[in-house]
């Protein structure tokens, strides 16, 4: 027996359950199919548990140096049962945020693993054993999402290797982290347990941490890392590991050698893979590449009519906000709109601490482009707001072309840079030159006041810095 549906959803994440809502919203009629909780990685065990830890550290830390404002706030004590109790809280109000949203805007969900069976219906294994099949009218959303890469030699036990999802729900805080990658989930979660008290060393393949972000960016971050007693492997890999009475052995060569890293716990955070195999694609003729992208265009349509792909399943950046944007777009596309991806950027932001968050293409990728290019930049040391909440680490930076002064790129390194780049986006969104950044009166005292300064020092006009 079949129920039929205008459009179905397979998956339940941040693309996923964006274009249910959104095809509710236009009349459709939908389905919403996950089979694990509705959110995703994301409200799951990515963005919003981890933000909340990396929250909580943020606060740890800055007790350590309230003292010279002034304020003695004397030991400051980390509950970790409490503390993931409370974190666990919120994913539960996330999640049924999302279930109430879902049903009022009349998406029915479905909570099972999916599977296609033709290009107009899945066949559904419910949580109950039984099988449910669905027919879709119009279309199928493929918003699987990706999964943690594994490392062969650190496969997860849960407990001594263990991947992100296992470490943002720590309840004992290990004396020796070790992690194997120095991308953004590796430092993020890194950095967290660092603040908690770990010892934090990171082995990271490439020659550098966070590749492909401003080095500048990077560095500061670097620096905070080994501040704190942390130790940073460049050009390293770790080969195998063993487990012993006393923690964990990892053996990690590079050229200069071989060593065996004693640690308590190894976190494996080399990156995500999209889900796109596996799931009746390939049979009836969707292309999946070789790492397990659904290509589409730029109306979120695969190479066969009615089946589409959202979010990370289909493609870099895999970011949340960016599968949300595509959720709604694709419903859009579906319910007849003349929608399409059209955007000029999408932020990126990660949340070490500093925080690093950036839009456009840096000063390097600009002149291997063979664009000529001024850069602007303004330290947060230099900045009032940034001195007043002791927090001075860092800077903005404008990448403006020189021949038209359009910004290119914007990289901020420092407190609230999360926030701080919403501004950055628009500014490239509407293809603004730095001089209307700088002519734009930002209020005082903020901390947006650097966006103004470094648009300012790259055509020379800075007040508050010297200009080049």
């Amino acid at each position: 027996m079949e129920t039929t549906y205008d459009v179905l959803v397979l998956g339940g994440g941040p693309g996923g359950y964006p274009c249910a809502i959104r095809a509710g919203q236009l009349g459709l009629s939908v389905a919403c199919i996950e089979e694990e909780e509705v959110g995703g990685v994301c409200v799951n065990w990515g963005c919003i548990p981890s933000k909340a830890l990396i929250a909580n550290a943020h606060f740890v830390e800055k007790s350590k140096h309230i003292a010279d404002a002034g304020i003695a706030v004397g030991n400051v004590n980390v509950d970790v049962d409490k503390m993931q109790d409370w974190k666990g809280g919120i994913v539960k109000k996330m999640t049924g945020g999302v279930r109430s949203l879902l049903k009022t805007n009349k998406a029915t969900l479905i909570e099972g693993r999916g599977r296609v069976v033709d290009k107009r219906t899945l066949e559904v294994k419910l949580k109950d054993g039984t099988t449910q099949r669905l027919a879709a009218k119009k279309a199928i959303v493929i918003a699987t999402g990706s999964a943690t890469i594994q490392v062969p030699g650190f496969e997860f036990d849960g407990e001594r290797v263990i991947g992100a999802r296992e470490a943002v729900s720590l309840r004992k805080i290990p004396k020796r982290l070790l992690v194997i990658g120095g991308g953004v989930i590796g430092l993020e979660l890194g950095m967290v347990y660092q603040t908690f008290g770990a010892q934090l060393t990171v082995v990271e393949l490439t020659d550098s941490l966070l590749p492909g972000v401003d080095p500048e960016c990077v560095k500061v971050v670097e620096k905070k890392i080994a501040a704190r007693g942390g130790t940073i492997l460049r050009g390293a890999k770790a080969e195998r590991c063993e487990k012993t009475a006393n923690g964990v052995t990892v053996s990690v060569s590079s050229s200069e050698g071989q060593k065996q890293i004693e640690c308590d716990m190894v976190l494996v955070a080399v990156g995500m893979k999209p889900r796109g195999k596996g799931i009746g694609l390939e049979e009836i003729g969707v292309t999946v590449d070789a790492r397990g992208f659904v290509p589409t265009n730029e109306r979120c349509e695969t190479n066969v009519p009615g089946i589409y792909a959202i979010g990370d399943v289909s493609g870099v950046p895999m970011l949340a906000h960016k599968a949300t944007k595509e959720g709604e777009v694709c419903a859009e596309v579906i319910a007849g709109k003349p929608a399409a991806k059209d955007w000029v950027t999408v932020p990126g932001i990660i949340f070490t601490d500093p925080e690093i968050a950036t839009v456009g293409i840096t000063e390097g990728v600009a002149k291997e482009r063979g664009i000529a290019v001024k850069v602007g930049k303004f330290p947060f040391s230099a900045l009032g707001r940034a001195l007043s909440i002791q927090e001075t680490d860092g800077f903005v930076k404008f990448v403006t072309e020189v021949k038209t002064g359009r910004v290119l790129g914007i990289h901020i390194c420092g407190p609230n840079a999360s926030d701080l780049i919403s501004e950055a986006a628009l500014a490239l969104e509407v293809a603004a030159t730095a001089e209307d950044v700088a002519l734009t009166i930002h209020p005082h005292p903020t901390l947006g006041e650097a966006m103004m300064e470094a648009a300012a020092h790259s055509i020379g006009h800075a007040i508050h810095i010297v200009n080049r």
